[in-house]
């Protein structure tokens, strides 16, 4: 089979597996099986593939198939401008979390940080981005995950970044000092929507992923024990689930933050809010 016919024909099976993207899908699995670049795969549409080169790739579609996320059977997402490492052992960042940073550098172009928190950090995406933007700034990252944290620091290492320290804790349990900036993107989705999702999403740690029966209750905890950890106007940013923002904006109100804020993403959904304290 030529690489066109590969591409072709593996298009039309994800099409009839209901993923998403599927020419996209196929391009990226056969230009990282043969080891080049997706757009050089367009420069060698004619060329036959021997039988070697043909059975890595039909497994790693099969995988696909299933809907083992796309992330996973690369190895890496790209996340701000970076590469990251990228398996089952976190939850696989969205371009939501791109959003949420885009959000917080808009935010603090007057007031950059010099202290940083990152609550359930995962593979360390958010507190690795926000080292490159803010040199010099002293940023901790949590997570309850012994094994996310393991992938957050191999991508530190990759991306030779030793400015952040990773740290296992739930929440804020663990933690001491006070910040500038603390974000969060933590679990927002009620076990009762699991039938909701997409089958790549439950490939994900059910840790990352799943909250308390109705959703919020991670996000709610922060917000109530943050203030005791933001120094004087010191932000607090969260990415949240849909429909959360009017309950979650009311607990902000009562708990004195000021300066309350609800974004929505691209898709012009209010998934993010941004307050300050004190």
């Amino acid at each position: 089979m030529t690489v066109l016919e590969v591409l072709q024909s593996t298009t039309a099976y994800f099409q009839k597996r209901g993923i998403e993207n599927p020419r996209l899908n196929a391009e990226h699995l056969l230009a990282h099986s043969l080891g080049r670049k997706r757009l050089d795969v367009y420069l060698e549409f004619e060329r036959d593939l021997a039988e070697p080169e043909l059975a890595p790739i039909r497994e790693l579609v099969r995988r696909r198939g299933q809907h083992e996320p796309l992330q996973h059977l690369l190895g890496t997402v790209e996340f701000c401008g970076n590469v990251f490492l990228c398996d089952k052992r976190a939850l696989v960042p969205r371009p939501e979390t791109e959003e949420l940073v885009e959000l917080l550098l808009q935010s603090t172009v007057d007031r950059k940080p010099s202290t940083i928190l990152d609550v359930g950090t995962g593979s360390g995406v958010i507190a690795l981005t926000l080292a490159q933007k803010f040199p010099g700034a002293k940023i901790l990252a949590t997570d309850l995950s012994d094994e996310a944290l393991l992938l957050a620091r191999e991508n530190a290492a990759r991306l030779q970044i030793d400015e952040v320290e990773f740290r296992n804790a739930d929440l804020l349990e663990n933690v001491d000092g006070k910040f500038d900036l603390i974000v969060a993107n933590l679990p927002y989705i009620s076990r009762h929507d699991r039938d909701q999702l997409a089958a790549e999403v439950l490939r994900d740690p059910e840790v990352a992923v799943f909250a308390g029966e109705k959703g919020d209750e991670m996000i709610r905890q922060l917000i109530e024990t943050s203030p005791a950890y933001l120094n004087n106007g010191g932000l607090l940013a969260l990415e949240i689930g849909l429909g959360q923002e009017p309950a979650l904006i009311e607990l902000l109100r009562q708990k004195n933050y000021g300066d309350i804020e609800a974004k929505n993403d691209y898709s012009g959904r209010t998934r993010f809010l941004l307050a300050r304290y004190g």
